[in-house]
């Protein structure tokens, strides 16, 4: 885990609603871990209070390659990562998965141009939801309070 990884979880945690299970195992497969089938998400959070399991990524690198292929992985696969969540994490299935990213102010806009979403045609086929974005600013110690995760008032 780097650094920020931490600084994340800390954040992750601040609600009292949330629960958080660190570098969780999502695998399409249930008996084997295939190349391009598997990956180790940074968090998967469990909001109670949403209804809803996160997959939170959180990434400072200036590229974002390894961030946007996977999302992209995830986009493409969208059916099965839900259907494995739900399988293998015990999360209710009519609740909501999504992502939350984790990513430096400047690469807020960045990160949803490079995302290839299928065409609109098959409604039977459920689609990744667009991606909530937090910036890694936004969630320093000193932002929020520890116990309830809500923002410090500005004066």
């Amino acid at each position: 885990m780097d650094y920020f990884q931490g600084v994340v979880e800390d954040y992750l945690r601040s609600r009292r609603s949330r629960f958080v299970n660190s570098e969780c195992l999502i695998q399409l497969d249930p008996d084997k871990e295939r190349k391009g089938r598997h990956w180790y998400c940074d968090f998967l959070t469990v909001d109670f209070s949403e209804r809803t399991a996160y997959l939170c990524e959180v990434t400072f690198a200036r590229g974002l390659q390894s961030l946007t292929k996977r999302l992209n992985a995830w986009i493409s696969h969208w059916s099965e990562v839900r259907g494995a969540i739900f399988r293998d994490c015990g999360i209710p299935e009519d609740w909501a998965v999504a992502t939350w990213l984790f990513v430096p102010h400047e690469y807020k806009a960045q990160i949803l141009s490079r995302l290839k979403w299928p065409g609109q045609d098959d409604f039977a086929v459920p689609l990744m939801p667009e991606p909530r974005i937090t910036s890694l600013e936004e969630v320093m110690p000193w932002k929020y309070r520890s116990w309830n995760g809500t923002r410090f008032e500005s004066r």
